[in-house]
């Protein structure tokens, strides 16, 4: 027995001695993956902030642009004549553009039909009469009923400033040939001829439904009392 049991030993010992040194092995391979782990780690941080602060002088000059950018937009809302001017001389330059290379006329159609709907909804009112008449409310058509102003649904600065940069983009995408898709103009001409009267008629017809006008033009102003003589000379005393 006491020889069975020793011969029985010796492989388990034998088992175990062999055992312990694999095992070292792979904790030491557990180790060195985990070293590799954050020296890898560690470099891809070094790497990160590196890269932010190469980053950090773009953010800032693209802030500061934005910045500017809106403080001039913010600063030519008064100058109505000037803004639509400078509109006029970005149409006729991306007109030339056309016309000098003789192409791009889906690009032309795309932006009629952009421009288009930027103008119905700059004639549309905020809110729509026939959802007013649902609703049990409805523009004034008596002169004793309540002054209503007209509110456009699109108001003129957004307005012009989309017009504006679908003009500005529309000049751009000009320099891509892969756009200039051949076509036969005339055709994309009288399509969008007849959209812009068939669109125009309806809002027509709609403004004489609804008895409003989307322009101040015509329209009455009413400004303060001017101070008579004798009050200034009152006021002087």
């Amino acid at each position: 027995m006491k020889i069975l049991t020793s011969g029985l030993m010796v492989p388990f010992f034998l088992l175990v001695f062999s055992w312990q040194p694999n095992e070292q092995k792979r904790f030491s391979s557990l180790g060195m993956f985990l070293e590799n782990q954050s020296e890898i780690s560690l470099h891809m941080e070094e790497n990160g902030g590196d890269f932010a602060l190469a980053a950090a002088p773009l953010a800032k000059w693209k802030s500061d642009f934005s910045r500017a950018f809106q403080y001039y937009l913010d600063r030519s809302a008064p100058h109505i004549a000037e803004r639509w001017l400078g509109t006029l001389v970005a149409a006729s330059i991306y007109f030339l553009r056309v016309y000098y290379v003789q192409g791009f006329y889906v690009i032309s159609y795309g932006l009629g039909i952009y421009v288009l709907n930027l103008l119905i909804g700059f004639l549309s009112p905020k809110v729509d009469p026939e959802l007013e008449t649902l609703d049990g409310a409805s523009l004034p058509t008596k002169d004793s009923d309540e002054f209503k102003p007209f509110v456009r649904r699109l108001p003129e600065f957004k307005f012009w400033y989309s017009i504006t940069k679908a003009f500005v983009v529309a000049f751009g995408l000009t320099f891509f040939s892969m756009l200039d898709v051949p076509v036969f103009w005339p055709i994309l001409l009288c399509y969008w001829i007849f959209l812009f009267v068939l669109t125009m008629k309806r809002q027509i017809l709609h403004m004489i439904k609804y008895k409003y006008v989307p322009f101040d033009m015509g329209k009455m102003r009413y400004t303060g009392k001017k101070p008579s003589a004798s009050g200034s000379r009152l006021a002087r005393d």
